[in-house]
Order: structure tokens, then C-alpha cells, then sequence
């Protein structure tokens, strides 16, 4: 039976009263001290368990049914003007793509008479194929201070190459011709001094300095992907000259390589062959053709082993020099060992070898630093029995990068050049009046030091800045027509859009030289060439993508140096033109 609110409090308070008057009685009474022991065995019982109703039972007295309450909106119109524009994206500005021309032509004109110009045309004929073709000159109709011989000079020449590009392999073969034309204008300081006026005066100007040099070569190349043979490079040049000499080289380089134990060995093949005549020697007291055959086969085997930062190569090189007009032939063995470590990454390289070859020269590649020699030289290979270097190699920031280099070079029969003895007679040839030079050869060892700095200092304005220090020992008299120092600079500058600059300076220290006047009875006297320094600036304009206009200062000092003995060089030289490229 349930019992209400009311009658719990009666209840309660009436056990209440009746605890409170017990505690009254025993207030006063006196409470003893006594013992209690109780015992009393422990047994566990297990009370009944209460499953509680998953849906409990309630008393839905209390409960009142919820309200059902529903809402609703009162739309009122409001008068805007505002429209909300159409969102885009952000275009990203993007510099204009240089286009790019597959022919161009250019063409020059300066003081002293100067033409330079050139055309270069390329035409795909189909979709691996090409065919180009090159056309060059550069003339000058001379005019240097002080100079009694004509010392104007032409150099024409033109190139058609035809090459494909495929997957598996790409080659090319060219065809070219070479004239230049030369004059042996100089004559010494003191010419004809042995001579009356008269007689000094006619000498000179019976004196034709004219000559001339030919070239016609063939060659191809060919790169593999996929083969045995890495490149195979050859060349054939015949080299003549209006004094009646001739020369033949032939030239065969084939590349391969081939795996041995995990190994990969790369295989350079040389044969390289040079043959030619010459109608005189310098005093022509010959009865016989100065002939020269030539020949050297060589073989260098290498392999690069890479060890964390180390990167290692090991090689030699194996030459058998033919000399079938002399019978002079030799085997020669070379090192073939580089090394390399960074230090610090990229920041800082440090590279070391020992390298030799044997080398090659003939009488156009001797034309091709000196067109002034006489054509009666005595030709023979040189050999670099070893060039020990070391140096490091590396970048001071993300745009700047240097190279430090010493190194030590013992070289056997190293060509020279120097002057030609003469005589003031006036049945000399046209180079023998101490106007031409000749080759001599020299044991020569240098010890080098070679230093270089780039800088790109942003996408429009770049510099480097490089010298080389050389220190020689040699067997004969002296290191004849070989500088001690050299240095050169660059810069170049993007000024705007049109317009760029640059600038090139160089300097080369003092060289050493030495002729006789055989009439005058004077021993030969050591001469020394002064060291010279000579300064070239250009300047563009770039019209639009197909044209631009240039203009070029040469010896800007307005020296009157000389590189080699008796040979001055023209002074201040401007030189306009332009540049037009296209396509077909």
C-alpha cells in the first residue's frame, strides 16, 4: 500500500521525539569500562540477482503530451542594386618564348678595309634528316703603321654537312673547302742596313710576301645507343700551299666498350696518319723533296669506379709511332689515372690525375697558329710523357664557381716557334728576309698554375675571369715564343630587352725570340717580346626577333704590340653590320 507525503513526515517525526527522549534517560548514567569479545563464524551468502528491464516501467502521471509547435517564415522583399561580378582567374604573366631561326646572315664592314661576313642555312628533309651548309670571309686590306710590305690577308671558306637522327644511332658527314691568303710583311727593324739607300729601297720592293694556303677535308661522325661502339669520329684533309707543298692526314677515332666482370671498359682506338713534302728546305741545298710519313696507332683502355663521393679512373694509353721515311719507330706507354672528391658537396672538389699522349702535328695545324711560317719545315709527333695536376673545383655561391689547378708537365719534342735566320740578298726566296718562322723542337718541362672565377650575377649580366702562370726548364737556349703569363676577362651585360654589351680583355706576358742577319756578322741576340694588353668591347641592338645591329671596337689601346717578332698588328679597328636571321 502506498503511503503519502503527509504520513511520512508524521512518521519520521515521531521517531524522532522518541530517540531524543532515550538520550535524555541515559544522560546521566555512568558508562563502564568492559570487555567484549564476540565470535561469530563467516558464511557467505549469494543475494538474489535483479535483472534490470531493458523497457522500464514508468509512472506516466506526471507526464504531459508534447506540443506540436510549427514555424514559419515572413518573407519581406528589400529593393538592392547590388549585382555581384563574375569571378576569374588570375592570369600569370609569362616572359614572350624567343623564337627561334633555322638560317641566318650576317655581314660587317670596319676601318683597314675589314669584310666580315657569314651565312649559315639548315634545312630538315624530312623528320630525322638535315642538310646544312656554312659560308664564311674575313679580309683585311691591310694598312698597318710602319709596315713596308702588303699586309692585307683573306680567309674564305664553306661547309655542307648531311646527318640524320634516329633512336638507335646519329651520324653526319661534312664537306668543306678553306683559302687563305697571306703576306710575310714582317721585316726586321734594321732590314738592309748592310745595304746602300738605293739598293735597300729596290730589295724591298722586290719583295712579293703573297702566299697561300688550301684546304678541302671530308669526315663523319656517328653516336650508338644501342652497340658495341660508343662514337666513331674520321677525318681526311689535304693541305697545300702556292710554294708547292702538300700534306695528307687521315684521322680514325672509334669508341667502344665492353663489360668484364661487372666492369664496364671504355676502349679509345687511335690511328691517326699524316704524309706530305715540302719542294725546299730553308737553304735550299736539298736535291730531294723534304718527304714525311707519319703514323700513330694507339689504344687506351679506362674504367671509372664511383665509391660515394669518389669518382676514380684507371687507364693507360698504348702508342707504336711509324716514321716510314726516317725508320724511326717507337712504342710508347702513358698514365691514364683521374681522380676527384667533394669535400663539401658541390661546394668544394678536390681532383687530382697523371696524363700523357702522344700527339700529333702537322703543317696545317702549325698554319693555324702561325700563318706566317716558311714551307720548309722538319715535321715530327711530340710527346707529353706526363702532366701531373691537382687542384680544386667548385662554387663559392649558387653563382659563382672557381677552379685552382697546379700541375706539372715533362714534354719530349715539343714544337716551337721561332724566327729564321737571313740574309739581305736579293736571291732569297720571298720569305727568307727574316720575315717567316720556322719549328724547332725541345725537350720542355713547365711547371703550371691555372686559375678561373665565373659569376652569373643574374640572368643579365655574367663575368669570368681566368690566368694561367707558367715557369719553364728546357734543354736548349729557351722556351722560344711561349709566355710566362696570360689573362683574360669577360663580361656581358643584357642592358634591356634590345639592347646588350660586353667587354673581353686580355694580357700576355713576355716572350722570348732570336734571329740573325748572317750578312751583318753579328752573333744572334736574344730578343724579348713585350708584353702586351689588348682590350675589345661590342655592342648590340636587336631590332626585332629577325634583325639586330652590332658594333665592335678591336684594340681599344690603339697598340701597335707584336705577337710574334717583326709582326705588328693593326691598331683601333670599328667594325658595323648587322645580323638578319630567317627561315625558307
Amino acid at each position: 500500500m502506498k503511503l503519502n507525503c503527509r504520513n511520512k513526515i508524521t512518521v519520521l517525526l515521531v521517531l524522532f521525539a522518541a530517540q531524543l527522549s532515550f538520550s535524555q534517560v541515559k544522560k546521566n548514567e555512568s558508562i563502564g569500562t568492559e570487555t567484549v569479545n564476540v565470535v561469530k563464524p563467516y558464511s557467505p551468502t549469494i543475494s538474489d540477482a535483479f535483472k534490470v528491464k531493458e523497457t522500464p516501467s514508468l509512472d506516466d502521471a506526471g507526464n504531459q503530451p508534447k506540443e506540436i509547435i510549427k514555424y514559419s517564415i515572413l518573407s519581406v522583399p528589400v529593393a538592392s542594386t547590388f549585382t555581384p561580378s563574375k569571378g576569374n582567374a588570375q592570369a600569370v604573366d609569362k616572359s614572350k618564348k624567343e623564337r627561334l631561326f633555322n638560317n641566318y646572315a650576317t655581314l660587317g664592314v670596319g676601318n683597314y678595309g675589314t669584310l666580315n661576313a657569314e651565312l649559315f642555312v639548315t634545312q630538315d628533309l624530312g623528320n630525322n634528316d638535315y642538310l646544312a651548309g656554312m659560308l664564311r670571309h674575313h679580309s683585311s686590306q691591310g694598312g698597318i703603321k710602319d709596315v713596308n710590305l702588303n699586309d692585307e690577308f683573306y680567309d674564305t671558306g664553306l661547309n655542307i654537312g648531311y646527318g640524320q637522327n634516329n633512336r638507335d644511332m646519329s651520324w653526319g658527314v661534312d664537306l668543306g673547302y678553306q683559302n687563305q691568303i697571306y703576306n710575310w710583311y714582317g721585316l726586321p727593324a734594321d732590314f738592309g742596313m748592310t745595304l746602300v739607300p738605293g739598293a735597300q729601297e729596290d730589295l724591298i720592293r722586290g719583295i712579293n710576301p703573297n702566299h697561300s694556303y688550301n684546304t678541302i677535308s671530308v669526315g663523319g661522325n656517328a653516336e650508338f645507343t644501342e652497340s658495341v661502339f660508343s662514337k666513331i669520329s674520321t677525318r681526311f684533309t689535304h693541305f697545300s700551299d702556292s710554294f708547292s707543298s702538300s700534306e695528307n692526314r687521315f684521322y680514325l677515332k672509334p669508341t667502344f666498350k665492353v663489360d668484364v666482370m661487372d666492369q664496364a671498359i671504355n676502349t679509345n682506338v687511335i690511328i691517326d696518319h699524316v704524309s706530305g713534302s715540302f719542294e725546299h728546305n730553308y737553304t735550299r741545298d736539298n736535291v730531294e723533296p723534304l718527304k714525311y710519313s707519319l703514323t700513330n696507332f694507339g689504344i687506351e683502355p679506362s674504367f671509372v669506379v664511383h665509391e660515394n663521393d669518389w669518382t676514380l679512373e684507371l687507364g693507360a694509353g698504348l702508342f707504336y709511332a711509324l716514321d716510314s721515311e726516317n725508320s724511326g719507330n717507337k712504342f710508347y706507354i702513358y698514365p691514364k689515372v683521374n681522380a676527384s672528391y667533394k669535400l663539401v658537396g658541390d661546394l668544394m672538389i678536390f681532383y687530382t690525375g697523371v696524363n700523357g699522349s702522344l700527339n700529333q702535328n702537322s703543317y696545317a695545324d702549325f698554319v693555324n697558329e702561325n700563318p706566317f711560317l716558311s714551307p720548309t719545315l722538319n715535321m715530327r709527333p711530340s710527346s707529353t710523357q706526363y702532366n701531373v695536376f691537382a687542384g680544386l673545383k667548385g662554387k663559392l655561391a649558387n653563382n659563382v664557381s672557381y677552379n685552382l689547378t697546379g700541375s706539372y708537365l715533362n714534354e719530349k719534342d715539343k714544337a716551337l716557334f721561332k724566327s729564321n735566320d737571313y740574309t739581305e740578298d736579293f736571291s732569297n726566296q720571298n720569305y727568307a728576309f727574316g720575315n717567316s718562322f720556322g719549328v724547332v723542337y725541345d725537350d720542355v718541362r713547365t711547371f703550371r698554375f691555372y686559375g678561373e672565377l665565373k659569376a652569373d650575377f643574374s640572368q643579365n649580366v655574367s663575368f669570368g675571369i681566368n690566368g694561367t702562370f707558367n715557369s719553364y726548364k728546357i734543354d736548349g737556349l729557351e722556351a722560344w715564343n711561349l709566355p710566362s703569363m696570360k689573362l683574360s676577362s669577360n663580361l656581358d651585360v643584357n642592358i634591356t630587352k634590345q639592347w646588350y654589351a660586353g667587354l673581353n680583355v686580355f694580357y700576355v706576358g713576355e716572350r722570348k725570340d732570336m734571329q740573325s742577319n748572317l750578312n751583318s756578322g753579328v752573333d744572334p741576340v736574344i730578343t724579348t717580346l713585350k708584353s702586351y694588353f689588348d682590350a675589345n668591347a661590342h655592342l648590340g641592338y636587336k631590332y626585332n626577333d629577325r634583325l639586330t645591329f652590332f658594333l665592335k671596337l678591336n684594340n681599344i689601346g690603339n697598340q701597335a704590340y707584336q705577337k710574334w717578332l717583326n709582326y705588328p698588328v693593326q691598331g683601333f679597328q670599328v667594325l658595323v653590320g648587322g645580323n638578319y636571321k630567317f627561315d625558307f
